[in-house]
């Protein structure tokens, strides 16, 4: 469960369990408590910014594409407690209610705070992907 889903659609979070969400504005609100962060993908630095005021805030769990040989990426990797490659390509949902096509990369999901760090070990147990571990040789 989040507090908060700080880049939720509309009509709210239909598949991220929240207490509270934004679904304007969001990068010139306060976040609080623990958050689930899936911005809009966009641009080719468009995360930068998002990501940014995810680890400032340092409580939460992010989804991006992966793009691994992105710097942003790079950088959000080095930033993060915990990464978590997601098993399998996940189909969004549009705002229209219909199933997008399967994308063309994976998805990574970035852990700030040990709640999320526990959160992807609890992932990668269940099979929904591989964590990379900090510190491993």
């Amino acid at each position: 469960m989040f507090d908060l889903d700080v880049a939720a659609p509309k009509a709210g979070p239909v598949h991220v369990p929240a207490h509270e969400w934004f679904w304007s504005d969001s990068l010139n609100c306060q976040w609080c408590d623990f958050i689930w962060m899936n911005p809009p993908f966009g641009g080719r630095n468009g995360l930068v910014p998002w990501l940014d005021k995810f680890f400032a805030h340092g409580n939460g769990i992010a989804l991006t594409p992966d793009r691994t040989s992105a710097p942003w990426w790079q950088d959000a990797n080095r930033r993060a407690d915990a990464t978590l490659f997601v098993a399998g390509k996940i189909k969004f949902e549009r705002p229209d209610g219909s199933i997008g096509k399967s994308p063309g990369t994976g998805t990574t999901l970035f852990a700030a705070g040990p709640r999320a760090v526990a959160a992807l070990h609890r992932a990668e147990a269940a099979g929904l992907g591989v964590t990379m571990r900090r510190g491993a040789a």
